[in-house]
């Protein structure tokens, strides 16, 4: 009927192809440096996220301008934001369905206290990797280093390391089982590898304990955003 009032459309979160399409279009619009792109550009951009054009005529119009001028445009993306989209998608899904609190250091346990209280009291979800080490002893800097690049990969994983001495059980961690990898969840021992180092090469990078950590399947699914470097220098030639 001709006096029945319209009903407003709400928004919805895009899911089909035209609305992941329509995403990235909004995604590349807000993301352009709106300075280094030409006026002509930018509101053919906009004219594209815009899913309800005024009247069917402007429509028509827009479908017959877009039909050469997108796909100019299609031909000169940018394939840096484009990769930079899809990790910002990766990334917000991983956060849906990811649980616990999220950590990116390797931290420092100064005392028998602290290290039951990082085995005990820590989210059931989050599993704890302690490194026990002195100073000294052959390979325990070079674990430290792996362990702070892998705290960088792993956020939901708590990396933890304290001395020898400290433990308040020195006599069951003598030098000649250090360093000691022990891996906890949920207060549950799940790893225990003493002197790790006879796993491993003698010169060993944070890859090799990686390595040897998922063959007893003991790390998560590696975190989606954890290639800084790797995403600045995604450049197309």
């Amino acid at each position: 009927m001709s006096g029945s009032p319209e009903i407003e459309e709400l928004p919805a979160t895009q899911t089909g192809p035209k609305g992941v399409i329509h995403d990235w279009r909004k995604f590349k619009l807000e993301s352009e440096d709106h300075e280094s792109v030409p006026p002509n550009k930018r509101e053919l951009l906009r004219q594209m996220s815009n899913p309800k054009p005024s009247n069917d005529d402007t429509q028509e119009k827009l479908i017959r301008k877009m039909s050469v001028q997108e796909y100019e445009m299609i031909q000169e993306e940018d394939e840096r934001c484009l990769h930079k989209y899809r990790r910002q998608c990766m990334q917000e899904m991983h956060e849906r369905l990811s649980f616990g609190p999220k950590f990116d250091a390797v931290f420092e346990l100064d005392s028998g206290e602290a290290f039951l209280d990082v085995i005990e009291k820590e989210h059931h979800l989050t599993l704890v990797v302690v490194h026990i080490y002195d100073d000294g002893i052959r390979g325990c800097d070079a674990l430290n280093n792996c362990l702070t690049c892998l705290a960088a990969e792993y956020s939901t994983v708590k990396f933890c390391r304290i001395r020898a001495s400290a433990t308040g059980a020195g006599e069951r961690f003598s030098d000649d089982v250090l360093p000691t990898l022990l891996v906890y969840k949920a207060g549950e021992l799940l790893g225990n590898f003493m002197c790790i180092t006879k796993h491993l090469n003698e010169e060993f990078f944070a890859t090799d304990v990686e390595n040897f950590l998922n063959e007893y399947g003991l790390l998560p699914e590696k975190d989606f955003a954890a290639c800084p470097v790797e995403e600045e220098n995604a450049d197309v030639e």
